[in-house]
């Protein structure tokens, strides 16, 4: 079962649905080479797929970027406090006080 035949494209959409489904563990070097390289090969031929690659691995990266700024210590103290809080009440929700 070949990746880059024509009916990946068209009716056959086995090998972009395993494609775009594999994107996340292609993205994070999870799969074996032998996967990496049918996929590439995939996403070579198959723009639809190409394209939802890109969305992802641009998403990624803004996330990424995103995820670098620095909590104010201010906001780190007031979750603290609340994580601390709801340990000792024991409550659950009810005992995590107002932020």
């Amino acid at each position: 079962m070949a990746m880059g035949s024509d009916d990946d494209h068209d009716g056959g959409h086995d090998h972009c649905a395993d494609a775009v489904h594999r994107l996340y563990h292609f993205l994070d070097g999870e799969l074996t080479e032998a996967k990496r390289v049918q996929i590439q090969r995939h996403l070579d031929e198959c723009s639809p797929c190409l394209d939802a690659f890109g969305f992802e691995a641009e998403l990624r990266v803004m996330i990424a970027a995103k995820c670098r700024e620095r909590v104010p210590d201010g906001l780190r103290a007031r979750i603290a406090a609340a994580i601390q809080h709801e340990r000792r009440s024991g409550d659950g929700e009810k005992g995590i006080p107002p932020l």
